[in-house]
């Protein structure tokens, strides 16, 4: 019932919060960044908290800094020149300058302060990977903001779609899972009440809407239906994975919920661990498949 109802929160308030800070167009859709900023914050501060129990790390301080200047850095390239209505004279590789800085601070932090030098392997590990999953996978997402058709921001359906293919694989999975999962549960440790079922359910709901995305904006999911078919069941597939990886990193911490900011789902992680996974994934097929944009 807990289950049912937290879908039903996201359905009927979740859903709705994140398409109208989609449709806000102001600034190149600054709200929108200001949320993947905030986003940021919780999402390394969970992560943080879930690799400490078995790590050491640099300060805290240090790591959330460094996630969140990677979202900032994202935000400014794509909401400056709307803002100074200006031409920015670097490309998208900026966002990724700023990524290598920050992996480059911790590296030099640890060879700079530490005293001693046994756990300094796992530090520099876990560090650079809380950088990368909490915040530089998002990016992905912030680029989307970038896309033009004829001129056109195509933003708002580019994420709309984004966000039905996610959330469709996992209300799908789990829809499929409770009317035919009982005897087919248990085939992954990571979680066990995942069933087979409801991992075709998944594919099944992203797939849909994957397909469905080129009859309502043909002009952006144009050409033949294989590419939403592939778009739908890789998005699927990365959600499917991203859900499981939030898992593993809570089992080896001991841990049930990554934390309780969002109410009846947890932490923010439990909440976008999907969407990690399938933001860079999604961005390069809408790329590659559907561009130049």
């Amino acid at each position: 019932m807990n289950k049912f109802l937290s879908r039903l929160l996201v359905f009927f308030i979740g859903i709705p919060i994140v398409i109208g800070i989609v449709i806000l167009p102001y600034f190149n859709h600054l709200p929108l960044h200001l949320f993947f900023i905030l986003v940021s914050f919780f999402a390394s501060n969970e992560l943080y908290d879930i690799f400490k129990v078995n790590s050491k790390l640099p300060p805290k301080t240090l790591v959330v800094s460094l996630s969140v200047l990677v979202t900032t850095i994202a935000a400014v390239y794509s909401v400056l020149p709307e803002v100074l209505e200006i031409k920015i004279p670097y490309g998208q590789e900026i966002i990724t300058f700023s990524y290598i800085i920050s992996l480059f601070i911790v590296m030099a932090y640890e060879a700079i302060f530490a005293k001693e030098f046994e756990t300094s392997n796992s530090k520099l590990a876990a560090s650079a990977f809380i950088i990368t999953y909490s915040r530089f996978l998002l990016t992905f997402a912030s680029r989307l903001t970038l896309f033009r058709l004829n001129g056109q921001s195509i933003t708002t359906p580019l994420f709309c779609v984004f966000a039905l293919l996610v959330f469709f694989c996992d209300s799908i999975a789990w829809l499929f899972g409770m009317l035919f999962g009982k005897n087919n549960r248990g085939i992954l440790k990571a979680s066990p009440n995942k069933s087979l079922m409801g991992f075709f359910g998944g594919f099944v709901g992203s797939t849909f809407i994957a397909v469905s995305a080129t009859y309502v904006w043909p002009d952006i999911f144009s050409g033949k239906i294989w590419k939403a078919v592939v778009l739908g069941i890789s998005i699927a597939l990365s959600s499917i994975v991203g859900d499981l990886v939030e898992s593993v990193f809570k089992r080896c911490s001991g841990i049930k919920d990554s934390g309780k900011v969002v109410p009846g789902r947890g932490g923010m992680l439990d909440s976008i661990d999907s969407v990690l996974m399938s933001a860079p994934i999604y961005y390069l097929l809408i790329s590659i498949m559907y561009g130049p944009f």
